[in-house]
């Protein structure tokens, strides 16, 4: 008994003694306190507005661990020169949370340093960016610093940085610091497992990073990875050569032979890449008159695959035109127009001038956007037609010539290269739907997105036609302007090439780059207005439709279109089908192959499957969520074993490693050569 009380007393008394060493160590510690819990708040508060799992373990560890490491090295400064240092963090820490939280609000992902490669690219749209981005709850992560000032402000009128000057040993301080941030680190790693680092290595899933690691190591591993293109091709050749000629040895040939194979073998080709444009438009109309006629048009006259998705990453459109003409993935690192410019890739524009194809692109904006007057001659086009090089600028809008405009010049310009050089090939890149689909009543205002209703005047007991502008000065209903805008123009082609005499041996190919890019509430506010109540439904009115982040995700689809005058070849095609796609479907079509095409002809395949660049992937039968292991079934009567979602996981992840190790290594390059003096030894020999 004596003992237990004893023992008692004495862990009393070192309680006490620890109380009394926490509180001092606080009242001498307050800025650094501050900092560590006001830049873990913020981190935590990021994810609450974007993942959600603000109150993961192991992600809060990452965080803390972080700026434990990096406050530490505030201790090596006076005391009265360490509030400008934490100051200065908490201000790099406060503009990280600001930008990813508007990048996440917009793309669903985080924000990649490779991006500032990229901001000469995106100079001319930062109306857009103003417009297209901004929210209320993107401004919440700067009370951070509001309060950091509001502390050192109480500190000094207590003379705190005089008091600790006397005492504190900052050395001590900073290693003790560093100590607890490395069991800390150690608790953190303890909860990792195989998947979780090689997920960190790849970086292309990065929503589920910052859920497992945190912002903050996320965002230095993004910094890692963000600087590969220049790091990368000085190591592990040798081991992403061997997996990229093991995949390529034992990968099984879907083609075959089929009923539209060569049909337009040797025909003239017009690719348009529309801008911006989804595949839910077609079947959008507004008191009648649809958002695009003339794509529902050709779509019911041609081939049309209605259940195909884009493939970009923060490349966007250009990710679209370098995935449309090669069958690889965009880069899990920067993009491939900006960063990858010098690699070899094997096109569709090459591939066809060794059929003896003329190739050239054109586009209304300048020739460096998105780095395409050094890209296109290396994807293979033989010219690029841009802006004021080539057009005339007799009518701007947006980013640069209307689409009205461009299709018009481009007519004239199309029929001198076929009298010139016969067989072409053209890709035509429209401009006007580009965010932030508004024209400030110039051009295509005139366009009526009012929803017209009927209602029983309650005096006369007359029906009365109402027309609700419930669109109007919305975002979604500013799309549906540009688009009809865009569509106009794309008829207007038609009928220009067809004046031309142009039409009689040319497949017109259009393709949507990727979708608008438009916030969930837009659609909330489109499809579940009621205009009888001027108000929107709720989940309990039979009306509602759930906008979720599924249906989101599957709303994305973009319009894919082949079409031809004389409409000898029209049927939809439902089966679901990436950018990827493209060039072995193409292929069967108009007879070229490429060696190193990572999608599929989609008429030679029972199933296929979408990858995404962020491990996601789509067949016919579910959507499945890599980053939070979570699907959607699609064909709810047929039951999904767990070994189908085991194998398009793993087979989502090899695709995109073997792209990623193509373009970051040249692969196709480095083997054409090794082959070339392996055969040039043979013959020596």
């Amino acid at each position: 008994m004596l003992k237990v009380k004893e023992c008692l007393r004495k862990a009393k008394y070192y309680l006490k003694k620890a109380m009394i060493w926490l509180q001092g160590y606080v009242k001498t510690n307050v800025l650094f306190a501050t900092f560590i819990i006001t830049s873990v708040l913020n981190a935590t508060l990021l994810r609450f507005l974007t993942v959600k799992n603000y109150l993961d373990f192991s992600a809060v560890l990452a965080d803390l661990g972080v700026v434990l490491v990096i406050a530490a090295f505030g201790y090596f400064l006076k005391p009265k020169n360490q509030f400008k240092y934490f100051f200065s963090w908490s201000i790099f820490f406060t503009l990280i949370c600001i930008i990813n939280s508007i990048y996440y609000t917009n793309f669903l992902s985080f924000v990649s340093v490779s991006l500032l490669a990229t901001s000469l690219q995106l100079r001319t749209v930062g109306d857009a960016v103003v417009q297209n981005v901004m929210e209320l709850k993107d401004f919440s992560f700067l009370w951070q610093i509001a309060f950091l000032l509001f502390v050192n402000q109480a500190l000094k009128k207590r003379k705190y940085y005089d008091k600790v000057a006397e005492i504190e040993r900052g050395k001590l301080r900073a290693l003790n610091t560093l100590v607890v941030a490395l069991i800390i680190f150690g608790f953190f790693i303890s909860t990792l497992n195989s998947t979780d680092i090689s997920r960190l290595g790849k970086q292309w899933n990065r929503e589920f990073i910052v859920m497992k690691y945190g912002l903050f190591i996320y965002q230095g591993n993004d910094f890692i990875s963000s600087i590969k293109p220049q790091i990368s091709p000085l190591f592990g050749y040798d081991e992403k050569a061997k997996a990229f000629r093991e995949y390529y040895a034992n990968i099984k040939d879907n083609s075959t032979i089929n009923k539209y194979t060569d049909i337009f073998k040797g025909k003239d080709i017009i690719v348009i890449h529309a801008e911006s444009m989804q595949n839910f438009l077609l079947n959008t109309e507004f008191n009648g008159e649809y958002v695009t006629p003339t794509l529902k048009k050709l779509a019911s006259e041609g081939l049309y695959f209605s259940n195909f998705y884009a493939q970009d990453s923060v490349g966007t459109s250009s990710d679209s035109e370098f995935t449309f003409n090669t069958s690889l993935m965009p880069s899990s690192s920067g993009t491939v127009f900006v960063n990858y410019w010098d690699r070899e890739y094997v096109t569709i524009p090459k591939l066809l001038k060794e059929q003896g194809y003329y190739t050239f692109s054109m586009h209304g904006n300048n020739g460096s956007m998105w780095n395409r007057n050094v890209m296109h001659p290396n994807l293979g086009y033989d010219y690029f037609y841009n802006y004021s090089k080539d057009f005339e600028i007799d009518e701007k809008l947006g980013l640069g010539l209307t689409d009205k405009s461009f299709f018009r010049q481009a007519v004239s310009k199309i029929k001198e290269v076929k009298e010139k050089y016969g067989k072409f090939y053209g890709t035509l890149i429209t401009l006007t739907n580009h965010t932030p689909f508004n024209d400030n009543g110039k051009t295509y205002s005139d366009f009526e997105v009012d929803y017209k209703y009927s209602i029983i005047n309650e005096e006369t007991g007359e029906t009365e036609i109402v027309s609700v502008p419930y669109m109007e000065g919305t975002k979604l209903g500013n799309y549906f302007k540009s688009a009809h805008y865009a569509d106009e123009a794309l008829g207007q082609f038609i009928e220009g090439m067809d004046e031309a005499g142009l039409l009689e041996n040319t497949v017109i190919i259009i393709y949507g780059d990727h979708d608008a890019k438009l916030k969930k509430s837009e659609y909330e506010h489109f499809y579940n207005y009621n205009p009888a109540t001027d108000s929107t439904r709720t989940s309990d009115d039979p009306d509602y439709v759930k906008i979720d982040y599924y249906w989101q995700e599957l709303n994305r689809k973009v319009p894919f279109i082949i079409w031809t005058k004389d409409g000898q070849y029209h049927e939809e095609i439902d089966a679901v089908m990436g950018m990827y796609d493209a060039l072995p479907t193409l292929g069967n079509m108009f007879g070229f192959n490429s060696p190193y095409a990572l999608g599929h002809d989609i008429f030679s395949v029972d199933e296929n499957v979408v990858v995404f660049p962020d491990g996601n992937w789509l067949t016919n039968k579910m959507y499945y969520n890599t980053q939070k292991e979570q699907w959607l079934l699609l064909e709810t009567e047929e039951p999904v074993e767990a070994d189908y979602i085991s194998d398009y996981s793993e087979y989502a992840e090899t695709v995109i490693s073997i792209s990623d190790s193509i373009i970051t290594y040249d692969l196709i390059k480095r083997t054409a050569e090794s082959e070339e003096l392996l055969e040039q030894y043979n013959k020596n020999e």
